[in-house]
């Protein structure tokens, strides 16, 4: 797998720096042609927040398998790592 690494010299780094500038103008240009004000919203909504609804029974098996192949739990509970991940 050497060669798909190699050291960069000048002249190729002044190559690479000038394609991504041209690279960057170019997208910047695209992006000034785009319009930015929409008339009208995106999203239309009749109230702000959704209803709650009752929730439903969950299958037995299911919960089960999941308890068993839950490396950490507590009676009827997943106990995961907060935010870690």
């Amino acid at each position: 797998m050497d060669f798909l690494w190699h050291k960069v010299s000048e002249t190729e780094r002044e190559n690479i720096k000038k394609e991504a500038k041209a690279i960057m103008d170019n997208f910047s240009k695209k992006l000034e042609r785009i319009n930015k004000k929409t008339e009208e919203p995106i999203i239309e909504r009749d109230e702000c927040e959704r209803q709650e609804a009752q929730g439903k029974e969950s299958d037995e098996m299911f919960r089960k398998a999941i308890l068993n192949n839950a490396p950490e739990k507590n009676n009827d509970f997943v106990i995961g790592e907060k935010g870690g991940w």
